[in-house]
């Protein structure tokens, strides 16, 4: 039984979708079966959600995003406008004798994103990648490998440049400590401990 749901009339809701209080579904997204959403969250016009996919509560996930099978969204993330979740690192139509790939002639490969992660506008992640809490993805960016927690990616394929506070901030360097780098958000001065050896991954 759904409580307090907003499903608008153009969207194609799957009856096993099992979708939670306050969440609310916009013109003409597909929600597919098996999928679990969590509460109070958005989806905006014409997103796709594939069978199985699991997402958290307080997601919001803007306009003509694919979510595809073997996709993982844990609570409080940003998902922007076109963004685009693969899982297939190998993808192919046919076999190499000419005949139509089947359903279950392929390796998925599973996506993680953390918790309050934010993934911008027409960014692309490919198979097999976590991205981590609080990580900020740029717009456009193609995520080919694991991104650390408040990391900052950008590009094609993405490269670390910097570090976020929760609140959305750079983070900038403060007093190495035990093998971490205390960092500071420039914003709030919030303390956000990063292992020193990811601190030192930033191009």
């Amino acid at each position: 039984m759904r409580v307090n749901v907003r499903i608008h009339p153009t969207a194609d809701v799957s009856d096993a979708a099992d979708i939670g209080e306050g969440t609310s579904i916009w013109h003409q997204c597909q929600i597919r079966e098996d999928t679990h959403i969590g509460k109070n969250c958005i989806f905006g016009k014409g997103v796709y959600v594939d069978f199985g996919v699991q997402i958290g509560d307080n997601v919001k996930v803007q306009n003509y995003v694919s979510i595809y099978h073997g996709v993982e969204i844990e609570a409080g993330v940003f998902i922007g406008p076109h963004v685009c979740f693969t899982n297939d690192n190998l993808p192919r139509a046919i076999n190499p004798d000419g005949s139509l790939k089947a359903a279950d002639d392929w390796v998925l490969g599973r996506i993680l994103v953390k918790r309050g992660a934010a993934l911008g506008a027409n960014s692309t992640i490919l198979p097999k990648v976590v991205i981590g809490e609080w990580a900020l993805v740029g717009s456009g960016a193609v995520v080919t490998k694991d991104v650390p927690p408040h990391g900052i990616v950008v590009s094609n394929p993405a490269r670390l440049i910097g570090f976020a506070c929760a609140c959305g901030h750079r983070l900038v360097a403060g007093e190495e400590k035990d093998g971490m780098m205390m960092a500071v958000c420039s914003k709030c001065n919030e303390l956000v401990p990063i292992p020193l050896d990811t601190w030192r991954k930033v191009k």
